[in-house]
Parts: structure tokens; sequence; C-alpha cells
């Protein structure tokens, strides 16, 4: 196992989920400061989160920081199967740590806050209408936004220039413009990792874990990834590149 790609998986996404999920307990949580600041500070300091994990990983992993980004990259041929395992372990495991950060740090909130929805929701991500099937569709459509310019900066020169700006932008812009169906998991490290830690931290009034919804964040991004790369892939092919 490469540690150099575990180790920058793990602190990168930490800091990620720490921040993303941070900017979601302040808005959301009674008695925060922030509370109730609304959409476009949360998906404004998600990219900005998103910026910082980049900056913490990119060095030691090339921050992928989420396991469907490293599918789509293996997928497309740019990232060997046998590394894959180690990603994952790394991104699941930071965004574990990144939640029991964002827990302890908000820790007199939980109590103060009476809807358990409101709860959960720091962690990880919901519908804003159930739609199981519509729900799967809208994480497909983001994670291939995401996944098909992330495959697409490694090809231009110009953009690799931005460094993790690019990224930061591209999410900004999901959130803006997709977000408000599912919550724009985008990754299933981001929902999953959370969502085990809420439903094992004694969190005063938390309620259910809402387990029934959890396959959508995990399996549309996976999904999502698999599309992009491979439509990424036959577009590079019809022009010969």
């Amino acid at each position: 196992m490469d540690m150099k790609i575990l180790l920058g998986e793990i602190f990168g996404t930490m800091f990620l989920i720490l921040l993303g999920d941070g900017v979601v307990a302040g808005v959301l949580l009674a008695k925060s400061k922030a509370n109730n600041a609304g959409w476009i500070v949360i998906t404004a300091a998600w990219a900005f989160a998103v910026f910082t994990g980049v900056v913490v990983a990119a060095p030691w992993s090339g921050a992928h920081l989420n396991p469907a980004v490293t599918v789509g990259l293996a997928v497309q041929g740019a990232l060997p199967w046998d590394k894959v395992p180690t990603y994952f372990i790394g991104e699941f495991v930071g965004a574990m740590l990144g939640a029991l950060l964002v827990a302890l740090h908000y820790w007199p909130h939980w109590k103060e806050t009476e809807d358990p929805g409101l709860k959960l929701a720091v962690f990880s991500t919901g519908p804003a209408i159930r739609s199981y099937a519509f729900n799967f569709i809208s994480e497909v459509i983001g994670t291939f936004v995401l996944v098909y310019l992330v495959l697409a900066f490694g090809d231009n020169k110009g953009i690799i220039a931005l460094g993790p700006l690019s990224v930061t932008l591209v999410v900004f812009s999901i959130g803006m413009s997709l977000g408000g169906t599912t919550g724009y998991a985008i990754n299933p490290a981001r929902d999953l990792g959370p969502r085990i830690i809420h439903q094992i931290l004694p969190i005063p009034g938390k309620g259910a874990s809402d387990w029934a919804y959890s396959w959508i964040p995990v399996a549309g991004p996976i999904v999502g990834a698999v599309v992009a790369a491979l439509a990424y892939n036959a577009f590079k092919a019809a022009v010969g590149a």
C-alpha cells in the first residue's frame, strides 16, 4: 500500500469534510452565529473546502478526495486499478475523521437543535423530493459533470495552470445549478463516511440515519463517473486525440 497516497487522501478528505460539513452545521444548527445563512453560503464554502482538500492532498496523492473521481480515472485508463483500494480507504477514513471533528466542534449545538432531520443533514445528503429513480439520476448527472471536467482538465494546459481553483469553480457551479434536488453528494465518501459517524455517535436527539436512501449518493456518483469516463474516451477517439 502506497502510504503517500493513503495519507494524502486521508488528510485531504478530512479537511474537505471538516469544512464542508462544517458550513452545513453552522447554517443549520440552533444558536450558531451562521444560522440561516442560506444555500449560497453552503455552496460557496463547500467549493472552498474542495480547494483546501486539493491543496493538502495534491502533492502526495493527486487529490482525488472522492471515490467517484478515482473510479473515473481508472476507467479512463489514467490510474492503475490496483491503486484504487488505497484511494478508497484514504477517502472513506478521511471523510469519517472530518465528520467526527465537525461533531465535536459543534457539540453544544446538537442539544439545542430540535429537528433530527437538520442534524442528519449536517452529515449526509437527502432529497428535496424523495423519488429514488430521479434522485439517482440527479446524482449521476452531477457526478458526470464533475468527473468529465476533471478528465478534461488533464488535457487542458491552460486550466492546469489554475490548479485547485479549477475544480473549486466546478463544484461551486454544480452546487448552484444542480444541487437543489439531492444536495449534490457527487462523492460516495462524502456521504457514507459521515453517515456512519452520525449512526455511531451519541448525538442528542439525532433520529435515524436514513439508510434506505444511503445507496443513492453512493451508487449514483459511481455510475456517473463511469459514464463520464466512457464518454470522455469516446470523445477523444472521435476527434483523434
